[in-house]
């Protein structure tokens, strides 16, 4: 099958549209209502909700989930729907207050070791719960991501969503800004209702945005992003859950907070700078640096900001000297790539930058650039959609951003990627 896969991703290079343009002849879709999911009134007090996973280390996963009452944190797992040899395991359970409101029961537990590449079943709490399955990630190339920022919870977040369903991706990337809860947080229950079809199937890999920040005093920020969406943070020294790294497949991929303190000498800076040092490019030929606020950005929306402009100028030079492949960004409700870029012009050692802010919110998209168009801009348009990256091997990736176009997935924007580790005689 994986032989299979790598000759078809190479027939489509032959058609691959690396073009530079900025469509205009496209009509943009107008807004859609909000979507709001309420709790199942069949379910129990112990019944699983809201259920996501995430990747820790190289061979475990974490099942998170809520129930409105307190339950046993465990998880029943096995390779069969049956349950047959099954392995349990038990993790942990916590509750927030956010104001007048009082969080469910979450529920955190890590199970594994976990084979690659292969379909497991689980319960989460009682035996008579919902059974789940997930598929883990291959342990080597090919590997599929999806990816997509600023989803809220609109018609047009559920039809990427369903996009984002149909195309077999391994793991889910989401460059901040999910829920749009804006401290209502109900807004944070719908949120996790809307995604357990696909989070709780695929490891979802996220980090915040401005929206996830819900400032009540100068220490009480984050709260429920932090409380909600747990990632593996302390598995790669990190001692915040606001930046972190995990590997995967042969990519190392660097989740970065664009609304915590990046500055030179900051703990997230020296985390990153400590993180880069150790990253083998003989095993782990890519990586990838995940923030939501872009550092590259023709958008009149968001344009000057602290977390884009300082943030750039603390950490590029990390980057770039690293040899980071990719930078995913998010923010600006558009979709725009630049060319290989560092210190504002293009350079072929540098990484590309790209913005995916289009997941579907209620703000709208951005629909004004600048003009002209920067020389370093090779493809923007303001709609929304969501992007697939298939690592096909240690030197190649094919990028692919599809348009949402009237809630079809058109192929918009296409090129091939060569990992720089593969140049290093160049870089």
């Amino acid at each position: 099958m994986a032989v299979l896969r790598i000759a078809f991703i190479f027939v489509l290079a032959i058609v691959s549209l690396n073009l530079r343009c900025s469509i205009s002849s496209y009509e943009r879709p107008p807004p859609r209502s909000p979507v709001f999911i309420s709790r199942d009134q069949s379910f129990g007090s112990t019944s699983p909700e809201q259920v996501h996973i995430s990747l820790v280390e190289n061979d475990k996963m974490r099942i998170s989930w809520i129930t409105e009452d307190p339950i046993q944190p465990t998880v029943t797992y096995a390779t069969s729907p049956g349950l047959s040899n099954s392995i349990s395991a038990t993790g942990t359970s916590s509750s927030y207050k956010f104001i007048a409101y009082n969080s469910g029961n979450i529920h955190n537990v890590v199970i594994g070791p976990l084979n690659p590449s292969t379909t497991y079943y689980y319960l989460c709490g009682p035996s008579n719960s919902t059974l789940f399955n997930f598929t883990t990630p291959p342990s080597d190339f090919p590997i599929k991501f999806a990816v997509s920022g600023d989803l809220g919870q609109t018609g047009w977040t559920q039809t990427t969503l369903e996009h984002i369903a149909k195309s077999n991706y391994d793991v889910f990337l989401l460059p901040g800004d999910l829920s749009y809860a804006d401290y209502n947080q109900p807004l944070w229950d719908s949120f996790g209702r809307l995604v357990e079809p696909l989070a709780s199937q695929r490891p979802w890999m996220v980090t915040q945005g401005n929206h996830e920040v819900e400032e009540l005093s100068v220490n009480q920020t984050f709260i429920s992003y932090n409380a909600r969406w747990q990632m593996p943070y302390g598995e790669s020294a990190s001692t915040s859950n606001l930046y972190y790294s995990f590997q995967v497949a042969g990519v190392h991929i660097i989740m970065l907070g664009s609304y915590t303190d990046f500055s030179v000498g900051s703990e997230q800076y020296n985390w990153l700078k400590s993180d880069l040092s150790k990253v083998d490019k003989s095993t782990t030929p890519w990586i990838i640096a995940v923030i939501h606020a872009p550092w590259y950005n023709s958008n009149f929306a968001h344009r000057g900001e602290s977390a884009s402009v300082d943030m750039k100028a603390a950490m590029e030079d990390l980057l770039y000297n690293a040899h980071v492949d990719i930078v995913f960004a998010g923010h600006v409700h558009a979709y725009e790539r630049f060319t290989q870029v560092y210190k504002d012009e293009a350079d072929k050692c540098g990484p590309v930058h790209i913005t995916i802010g289009d997941g579907g919110n209620h703000e709208g998209l951005a629909t004004k650039f600048i003009d002209p168009q920067p020389a370093e801009s090779l493809f923007r348009e303001a709609s929304f959609g969501h992007g697939t990256l298939e690592v096909v091997n240690a030197s190649h990736a094919l990028w692919t951003w599809h348009r949402n176009d009237d809630d079809e997935a058109v192929v918009t924007d296409q090129l091939w990627l060569q990992s720089l580790s593969s140049r290093a005689a160049e870089c």
